[in-house]
């Protein structure tokens, strides 16, 4: 059976036997800045640390809100069953609250949202058709309202290459935010701008921490990067920066301790410098911290 991608990672990932849909099993194909250091978790309070609440969006194992030290309430939005040792007081929803007030945390939630993909042929952009096993056809063209979004942020100029419709994307990071009565909403994601396009498109997939590809049949991760720009322009007052920026902003420097602390406090000197390798890693500009923020403040003015 042939399927637009779109349509085929939505099953592969979100239907009942999809990736998504087991207990347990995404946080096992990929780590996260959530896992390499519970600093992430609180540099992003620090945003709004008097948050009455706070969502994570695409929560994964609940591992971010579980770092978190604050009484605020805790809401896991997440399609997967709730962990068996997720701590009682972090709520477990599948969709996301009609009204928001808060911190929200959307971190590798964009890059989950299916999209289509399109190839450019003689005769204009066709929808790339693939079925279970990863096989692929050319099917017909988009819609006028992908053709627009193609034109204005993804144009194609050769045969053979490649895009992935960001639309509902867009639609998602601006519905999203419209959620949000008073708060600061955050997304974290691999992304790329008008400028750096990859021409072949960067769909793929995950499994076991090794990339792979991506076959729509349910036993792997599939993601593709994020139009950031596109994202950004569709919620107006939206901030777009790095993660190694941002992070840094909020004090996440990765400094490594003076060698004279390993003299004076020798355990001291240890935990200094797990910090630093921590930190280090959350803002390395060709790992994680090379990471978009989008950032939207509906609270105070925040200096990112």
């Amino acid at each position: 059976m042939w399927m637009s991608w779109r349509a085929a990672t939505e099953r592969a990932l979100y239907a009942k036997d999809g990736f998504y849909r087991s207990a347990g099993q995404p946080a096992r194909h990929f780590r996260t800045s959530v896992h390499a250091s519970p600093r992430f978790a609180a540099a992003l309070l620090s945003l709004m640390p008097d948050a009455a609440s706070i969502v994570d969006v695409g929560a994964g194992d609940g591992g971010l809100l579980a770092q978190l030290d604050t009484d605020a309430r805790l809401i896991a939005v997440e399609k997967a069953p709730r962990p068996a040792d997720l701590p009682a007081r972090i709520e477990w929803v599948a969709e996301l609250p009609d009204e928001i007030t808060g911190l929200v945390i959307a971190n590798e939630w964009l890059d989950n949202i299916p999209v289509d993909v399109v190839e450019l042929a003689s005769d204009g952009p066709h929808l790339v058709e693939v079925s279970r096993d990863g096989t692929e056809r050319l099917g017909g063209p988009p819609d006028e309202a992908d053709v627009a979004w193609l034109e204005r942020w993804w144009p194609l100029a050769e045969e053979g290459q490649r895009a992935e419709i960001g639309r509902p994307r867009d639609e998602a990071w601006a519905d999203l935010v419209k959620r949000v009565h008073r708060g600061v909403v955050v997304a974290a994601d691999y992304g790329h701008t008008l400028d750096s396009r990859p021409f072949y498109g960067s769909l793929t997939g995950y499994r076991q921490g090794r990339q792979v590809a991506p076959v729509p049949d349910g036993s792997c991760d599939i993601t593709a990067h994020v139009a950031l720009d596109s994202c950004a322009a569709a919620v107006p007052e939206t901030g777009l920066t790095t993660q190694r920026d941002a992070l840094r902003s909020l004090g996440i420097i990765g400094k490594r301790p003076p060698i004279e602390l390993a003299r004076a406090d020798p355990q001291g000197y240890l935990r200094e410098l797990q910090r630093a390798g921590e930190e280090a890693e959350l803002i390395d500009r060709h790992g994680l911290g090379s990471f978009g923020w989008l950032v939207h403040s509906l609270s105070a003015k925040i200096g990112l």
